[in-house]
């Protein structure tokens, strides 16, 4: 399958005026943190985050198509020591733009170093917000589905007979399970807490996150040969895990070297565009 990727310079809340209605499939993206990467976004302070976001979310709300998703990494940080609220406001904001707040997946970072300050310890999570514009949209369960791994060579092999029927949770919580099901089974449904590590490929970009991370949400959120984008396309990780899955890309970044680096990353010569050529425009 050919797919194609495009990247944008420019300010998404702008370049996304020129794309059609309903012409994405998957929205995945990290946009600049309350005043972080001041030096290439000029940092947005957390008071204003959430008008500053809208506009951005608001064309993305318009060229989703009803069948899509967006998929938001973002962590609140913490100021005058207490974790700050824009997060939380902004979702909420979201969902009065006329979004779904469908789902929360936590991003574990599994080799996250140690470290503490006087009322907290250093952070080894982030969030994967999830929101749709219908209840009913494109999910690929079986496609990120794991090994059941040593679990079930130790637990499966002995079963009691509390575990081939349904039972009443011994702790009273009224939850019970039945175990023999998963007999015979090699592979299981994931939670939705990932477990990946920081590392990535990419070196020069300030916040880039591992490749296999919006590998994992393209595989469940979409088709091949769908299209996906990423807003704030940083160092092109989205568009590289699109393009190799066989999904189309579309990037878009303010920073110029960032347009060059996801370029790169996404494996194409692409010659710098102001206006969307591949995926057609509005009439």
């Amino acid at each position: 399958m050919t797919t194609t990727s495009q990247v944008l310079q420019g300010d998404c809340a702008e370049v996304l005026q020129s794309f059609p209605d309903q012409s994405v499939d998957l929205i995945v993206t990290s946009p600049p943190y309350a005043d972080r990467r001041k030096n290439t976004y000029g940092g947005i302070a957390p008071e204003k985050y959430v008008e500053w976001f809208l506009p951005r979310s608001a064309e993305f709300l318009r060229v989703l198509k009803p069948s899509g998703s967006f998929i938001l990494n973002i962590k609140e940080k913490a100021e005058n020591g207490e974790r700050h609220t824009y997060v939380l406001e902004l979702i909420l904001a979201l969902r009065q733009q006329g979004w779904l707040w469908t789902e929360e997946y936590i991003w574990h970072k599994r080799n996250c170093y140690p470290g503490k300050w006087p009322n907290r310890f250093r952070d080894a999570w982030e969030r994967c917000l999830h929101f749709t514009k219908e209840r009913k949209f494109t999910m690929n369960q079986e496609a990120v589905m794991v090994p059941m791994g040593d679990w079930a060579g130790s637990r499966l092999k002995s079963l009691s007979k509390n575990d081939v029927v349904r039972y009443d949770s011994q702790v009273g919580s009224g939850f019970g399970k039945n175990i023999a099901n998963w007999l015979e089974r090699p592979m299981a449904y994931p939670t939705n807490v990932l477990h990946l590590a920081t590392e990535c490929g990419n070196k020069n970009h300030s916040a880039a996150f591992p490749q296999n991370l919006p590998e994992w949400f393209i595989k469940l959120l979409s088709n091949p040969g769908d299209t996906v984008l990423d807003p704030f396309v940083g160092s092109g990780t989205t568009l590289k895990a699109a393009h190799e899955l066989g999904r189309n890309g579309i990037g878009i970044d303010l920073s110029a070297e960032y347009c060059d680096m996801a370029r790169e990353a996404a494996g194409k010569q692409l010659a710098l565009m102001e206006e969307p050529a591949i995926y057609g425009q509005k009439p």
